[in-house]
């Protein structure tokens, strides 16, 4: 039996666990942050044994997101990375993720993945780079209307994936964040999906977009966008305490602002673009 509710809720999925007894479960990381939002009166109350593999996948999720998810859940929570033009990339179970938390994991059989500079040069063990990865058992494709498109997307027999990572000496790789994300503020490097995983982890905060901004002297800032759960209203002081308390003074976003809600794509993906072009618009400058 397949159940596919018209719309997410996170009581209800509990709800569904325990009544239909689920035991296969794909989730993307904004599911959990709402599943852990629910007061723990709430949480208890459902009978989630039947669970036996939960996957998720689709964005970065915060490492202590997922470590409380496995407290509660148990190790039935699994991980994959992957993309639309290479499919499923690396896999990582639970127990493993443990020993190396934040690791997207390795390579399924059949993918071979490469951590590239600016110069196309491979990069070494530690070194954050553009992931390139190669499927041999996905289907070649192409994009409607935009061979060239198609063309660029593939380098020396693999696929570009616009996302920034490195691999460890067991071979486990790590998101650091997408090539068009990373701000680079007064010559530093700056992850905004590194603040957005803390951002996550406060309460009162539903889902939150981090990106760079124009600055005068650096060059560029980075602004935080901030949706708050219904009944919260954090501050843009609290807001900005919680993360000095977590982070380098450098790292944290000089403009701080509260939206009701973020624009999103139906993947329930964050559409940054629309966030950031208001900002871009009037500089001369490509985002």
């Amino acid at each position: 039996m397949l159940v596919l509710p018209a719309r997410f809720d996170a009581e209800g999925l509990l709800a569904n666990i325990e009544r239909h007894r689920i035991t296969h479960l794909y989730a993307v990381p904004t599911i959990f942050i709402r599943l852990l939002a629910l007061p723990e009166p709430v949480r208890r109350r459902y009978h989630l044994g039947s669970l036996a593999f939960a996957l998720h996948a689709g964005a970065p999720c915060p490492p202590d997101v997922k470590r409380r998810m496995i407290e509660w859940w148990g190790p039935v929570i699994n991980e994959y990375y992957g993309s639309t033009e290479a499919g499923p990339s690396t896999f990582v179970r639970a127990e493993e993720w443990l020993e190396r938390p934040g690791t997207i994991g390795r390579p399924v059989d059949g993918v071979r993945i490469e951590v590239r500079d600016a110069e196309d040069r491979p990069l070494d063990k530690d070194e954050v780079g553009e992931l390139f990865v190669w499927n041999d058992g996905y289907a070649d494709f192409t994009y409607l209307n935009r061979p060239q498109a198609r063309a660029e997307l593939q380098q020396r027999g693999m696929m570009a994936t616009g996302d920034l990572g490195r691999r460890d000496a067991a071979g486990y790789y790590y998101l650091c964040d997408r090539k068009r994300d990373l701000v680079i503020s007064g010559g530093v490097n700056l992850y905004p999906a590194e603040i957005e995983a803390i951002l996550q982890t406060m309460p009162g905060v539903a889902d939150c977009a981090v990106f760079g901004i124009p600055d005068p002297e650096f060059g560029e800032g980075l602004a935080a966008l901030v949706e708050p759960m219904p009944g919260h209203a954090p501050t843009e002081p609290e807001i900005r305490a919680f993360l000095k308390r977590r982070l380098a003074d450098f790292k944290v976003p000089r403009r701080i602002e509260l939206r009701a809600s973020l624009p999103r794509e139906e993947s329930g993906k964050i559409r940054k673009r629309l966030l950031r072009e208001p900002y871009w618009q009037d500089t001369g400058r490509q985002i």
